[in-house]
Order: C-alpha cells, then sequence, then structure tokens
C-alpha cells in the first residue's frame, strides 16, 4: 500500500516505517525534527529508512498546511498513520503551548487533507495517559475519560475526538489506539529506561519518583508495531462494531496495546541492573505532578480483532534495550 506516517524521525514512527517498508510498502514520512530531545538520534533513524528506495522523506512542522498539503498530493495515501505529536507529560507542564500547537493543531491540519483525499483508514496514537484520574482497572476502552492529569493527556484525548467527528461526518474509518508506555531499541532519551541507562553507566543517580510506588504496563517496541500492523487491515467499517471502544454512530475504535500485566518501578530498575551488571544509585522522588499510580491495559478487544496481544517479558525487552544502547554509544565496562 501507499502509507504515509507521521513522526517517522521519531521512537515509534520510525520502528512502524522500517516494519512498512520491509514488507514491501510504499512509505511517505512527515517528521518535524523538534529538539525536544538529541535530534541526531532522529537523523539516524531517518538515515536507516533513507536505505530502502521505495521511502520518501519529508521535514517539515505539521504546522505547514501548504506542507502537509504537497505530501498528500504528492503520495496519494491509502492509509494514514498519524503517531507524530509532541510527547512527554512533565514537559507539557513547561512548555504547554507546544502541545496545543503540534497534537491539536497539526493533528487538525492532517484531518483536513485526510478528509480531502479519503484514505481507506486513518489511524492516531493516543495514550494510557488519557485514563486520568480513573480508579477502575485494568483500564478498558468503554471507560469514560473525563479527567485528564496533565496538559498532554488533555490534547491528545482532544486529538481521539478530532478523529471522532471527522470520521462521524465523513465517514472515514478510523482508529485511535492507547499505548501503554513504550520503550525498546532506539527509544527515547526523555523515558525513564534510557535516563536510567545513561546514568547508572555515569555513575550518576537515578530519580525515583513517589518512592517508587508506581506501576506501569510496559509495552515492548516490537509488540507495538505487530499490533499496529494486523490493526491497519482491520478498519472499522460501520458504526457499533461489538467491541468496547467502537462508536456507535461512526466507523471509528478506540483500541488499547499494552502488554496486560503492571510492572513496579522497583522491579522494572531491577530489570534494569541485571542487564547492565551493575547496581542503580537511587534518588527518591516525591510524586510529579501529572503522574499516575498505576496503569493496566485490558487488551481483550486487541486480542479478538487480531488474535493478537504484546507478550514481551519486561527482562527481554530491557535486554534488547541494553544491546543497542551498548552497539549505538559504544561498549561500556560491565562492572
Amino acid at each position: 500500500m501507499r502509507v504515509l506516517v507521521t513522526g517517522t524521525a521519531g521512537f515509534i514512527g520510525f520502528h512502524v516505517a522500517r516494519r512498512l517498508l520491509r514488507e514491501g510498502h510504499e512509505v511517505t514520512g512527515i517528521d518535524g525534527m523538534v529538539p525536544y530531545y538529541d535530534v541526531a538520534l532522529k537523523h539516524a533513524r531517518h538515515a536507516m529508512l533513507r536505505e530502502f528506495a521505495q521511502f520518501t522523506c519529508h521535514e517539515f512542522m505539521l504546522e505547514d498546511t501548504q506542507a502537509i498539503a504537497a505530501a498528500f498530493e504528492q503520495s496519494q495515501p491509502e492509509l494514514v498513520i498519524h503517531l507524530a505529536a509532541q510527547a512527554g507529560v512533565r514537559h507539557s507542564i513547561e512548555n504547554p503551548g507546544s502541545y496545543i500547537s503540534a497534537n491539536i493543531v497539526g493533528t487538525y491540519n492532517i484531518l483536513e487533507q485526510v478528509r480531502q483525499h479519503r484514505p481507506g483508514h486513518v489511524m492516531l496514537a493516543s495514550t494510557s495517559s488519557v485514563y486520568g484520574a480513573n480508579r477502575e482497572i485494568p483500564f478498558v476502552e468503554s471507560q469514560r475519560c473525563d479527567h485528564p492529569l496533565s496538559l498532554y493527556a488533555a490534547t491528545k484525548k482532544a486529538t481521539e475526538e478530532l478523529g471522532h467527528s471527522y470520521s462521524h461526518i465523513w465517514d472515514i474509518p478510523f482508529t485511535a489506539f492507547r499505548f501503554f508506555t513504550v520503550y525498546g531499541p532506539w527509544g527515547r532519551p526523555d523515558m525513564a529506561l534510557f535516563r536510567f541507562t545513561a546514568n547508572t553507566l555515569a555513575g550518576k543517580p537515578i530519580d525515583v519518583y513517589n518512592n517508587g510506588i508506581m506501576e506501569r504496563d510496559f509495552t515492548y517496541i516490537d509488540d507495538l508495531v505487530e499490533a499496529i500492523c494486523l490493526l491497519m487491515v482491520r478498519p472499522p467499517l460501520r458504526p457499533g462494531e461489538p467491541d468496547p471502544g467502537a462508536s456507535p454512530v461512526a466507523p471509528y475504535r478506540v483500541i488499547n496495546i499494552g502488554n496486560s500485566q503492571p510492572v513496579s518501578l522497583m522491579a522494572f530498575i531491577a530489570a534494569i541492573e541485571k542487564a547492565l551488571g551493575r547496581p542503580c544509585i537511587r534518588n527518591y522522588m516525591p510524586m510529579q505532578p501529572g503522574d499516575v499510580l498505576r496503569t493496566w491495559a485490558d487488551c481483550t478487544a486487541l486480542r479478538q480483532l487480531t488474535g493478537f496481544c504484546p507478550a514481551t517479558s519486561v527482562q527481554d525487552g530491557v535486554d534488547a534495550f541494553v544491546a543497542w544502547y551498548r552497539d549505538y554509544y559504544g561498549p561500556f565496562p560491565t562492572t
């Protein structure tokens, strides 16, 4: 297929695009190369994708309406996978305007092109953060998400609602997937696994928030990509499909993608220590604004739709990340 993927220089977008290219699809990639973290890592990801002849690369911001229109006109996508976003819960407190601009305005611009070009399926990355103050776990797609705890979560929930309105008015098949703490090789430097690994190897302490009393449903990147690839050929074709995230009035669904197995932060740190062969120096900190204590995905709908559910263990996933880190940044002592 002809696939347009936003965020191809980002962690998840890179992995999705590479999988599609390996399977022979024609991929048009868009990324704004925002310096939220080391842009050299983004350039390295795009360089790998450029090795595929069927990859076309565009580097511009999603707020650039003319550039987006030109990319859609040139690529005529049959499938759109919108992964680009300003991520990070804590950064949204420091720089809220970037989230409004990138996540809401940028998504609106993508949807306007979708309305005009009418691809067969549109897929949007959302986040488990939209569950916010919900206390009933595991999180199920049918739960209301009315109490976000961060501006990041609020903007991602807004993109879900924008997608639903476009799906309803223009009858566009639309899937919004809610990711649960994705990690793995080529990950983001602002994420805990990357920071904990880098600091421990440098002999620096790691900040452990809420004294380590937190749990996350960690999802390995290869499992996430597999779920996306299985879902991309299963668009919701009519309203009211029999799954908890389906809309009653539009060909639209939200769906969880997670490991369905919460892991404590202390167990996650122990997995990092085992992979590195050295202890982490812990600096215990209070709970950060915008954080949630626990995430846990109910992936019944994903399993029913695709026959697949992520299952990579945290230790296996962390080992893979550390192996990549050693290869990318060079060897480091094990003692």
